[in-house]
């Protein structure tokens, strides 16, 4: 029996705009600033992205090393303000421990 195993090759190289529409923006919440501790990031990602396609985003646009990458899909979420119903949309969020001396500047002054 043959066996058949596929291989991506990736003959282009990444430009910006592809890397951000990967990456939303970083995710700010007080879980997120306890993970910086152990060198974990928080972001917000398309949701139709890979793991593969994220690793290669942050590792471009930060100049990183990433170690792993944990994904979860944000179910959308009822809202009500007053009389009114909406909805929260869902979303997709990726935690990426990055290796041993290596930092993301999320709260850069300029």
């Amino acid at each position: 029996m043959i066996s058949r195993r596929f291989i991506v090759v990736n003959s282009s190289p990444f430009n910006k705009s592809s890397l951000i529409d990967i990456i939303k923006y970083p995710l700010i919440t007080d879980k997120a600033t306890r993970l910086l501790e152990n060198n974990q990031y928080s972001f917000i990602v398309n949701p139709s992205s890979d793991k593969i396609q994220i690793r290669s985003a942050i590792e471009n646009l930060f100049n990183v090393k990433v170690i792993k990458i944990n994904t979860c899909h944000i179910p959308k979420k009822k809202k009500r303000v007053g009389k009114f119903i909406g909805w929260k949309s869902h979303y997709k969020k990726a935690i990426v421990t990055l290796a041993e001396g290596n930092t993301i500047n999320l709260f850069a002054e300029n």
